[in-house]
């Protein structure tokens, strides 16, 4: 419910817990030799991890699981696929806790696992698919190209921006589409828990895909009108045709950088200014600025990266970044700062996940 995540202060950062040469091991008991070694070869190996994990994905290991533990063999079967090279990507998928294989040589389904099946409201198997395409991996493996040039190595690939890249191809497009609807419908409910609507009666999802937290904030707060805004090619496929939400909606093509819908009291951009730069970014805000009355507020939802060694996902989706996107991950200070070169104040930061925390902004005085 509203008002019991951790606030944070304008002062609040995270502190820096890291232990130098010591990090991740437990206190008191500094890695051998073997054990740093061994460490750094699996690091570098790390792409195997996400090759399997798209592999499983990919031919719906966890949902034929969902009946039961099977072996490698009995999968392989329903699957249309070779048992031993199965059973070789599943055991090491195993020592990552994704699936478990008991001592009958069969795998079951662990709680990673259950976020691949296809049959559960918090499926994350489209987000996993897509991020094991060509598009991402080859990208990545251009990152050292990026660092060097300052470019994106996206770009450096295929030649075009990674948004044309995905329009040119439909079945691309929806797939990536889809992907991110997963991953949105995750994160939706924690910043929908962190923020109290009952004020409001109108929002605006700006980039808002196919509109998964606009259905929720909508589905949460039957008070209220919302308006998706997203290109044609992604509200096509917008999740708001509920019988709950009947007359209380509406879907509309456009191009955030040109105009947004105005009037609303609440302006929602979630997993948006992080795939842009900054002066693009500020660009968007001053378009949602324009639209916005004078009582309005914004929700900037992105992840803030925080300081020290601690791994977080904002620190990850930065790299991710780097690699498809000419975007970048942010701290609480860079989106403040953004936010007050395109005319707004920072009221308050609502700190919900790694993935995104919500910055409440209203427009200056």
């Amino acid at each position: 419910m509203a008002g019991t995540l951790r606030e944070v202060t304008a002062s609040g950062q995270a502190a820096d817990t890291s232990h130098g040469a010591d990090a991740g091991q437990s206190p008191g008991s500094p890695a051998t030799a073997a054990q740093v070694t061994d460490e750094l070869l699996e690091l570098s190996l790390g792409y195997l991890y996400s090759a399997a994990l798209h592999t499983a994905a990919r031919f719906h290991i966890a949902d034929h699981l969902g009946a039961g533990p099977r072996t490698a063999g009995e999968l392989a079967a329903v699957a249309g696929l070779d048992a031993s090279y199965l059973y070789r990507v599943l055991r090491l998928l195993a020592t990552k806790g994704v699936f478990r294989e008991d001592d009958e040589a069969r795998f079951h389904l662990t709680p990673l696992a259950q976020l691949l099946r296809t049959d559960t409201e918090q499926s994350l198997r489209d987000y996993v698919l897509v991020r094991g395409e060509p598009v991402f991996w080859q990208s990545a493996a251009r990152l050292h190209e990026a660092v060097r040039t300052g470019t994106n190595a996206f770009e450096s690939v295929y030649g075009v921006p990674f948004y044309d890249h995905i329009a040119a191809d439909p079945e691309l497009g929806r797939a990536f589409n889809s992907s991110m609807a997963a991953f949105s419908q995750v994160l939706s409910d924690t910043v929908v828990d962190s923020f109290d609507f009952s004020g409001c009666t109108s929002a605006v999802d700006v980039g808002g895909g196919r509109g998964g937290l606009l259905r929720t904030v909508l589905l949460r707060n039957p008070h209220m009108t919302g308006i998706l805004l997203d290109l044609e090619s992604v509200v096509a496929g917008h999740v708001l045709d509920v019988p709950e939400l009947a007359g209380r909606w509406s879907a509309v093509a456009g191009d955030f950088f040109a105009s947004v819908p105005s009037g609303a009291d609440i302006y929602l951009l979630k997993h948006v200014l992080a795939s842009w730069q900054d002066d693009e970014c500020v660009r968007i805000l001053r378009t949602c600025r324009t639209a916005m009355p004078a009582h309005g507020r914004l929700l900037v939802v992105n992840a803030l990266i925080p300081p020290g060694n601690e791994p977080h996902a904002g620190k990850t989706g930065d790299v991710l970044m780097m690699t498809v996107l000419n975007g970048r991950g942010r701290t609480r200070t860079e989106y403040e700062a953004l936010l007050a070169a395109s005319g707004f104040t920072v009221t308050r930061v609502l700190d919900t996940s790694s993935h995104a925390s919500v910055i409440e902004a209203v427009p200056a005085g």
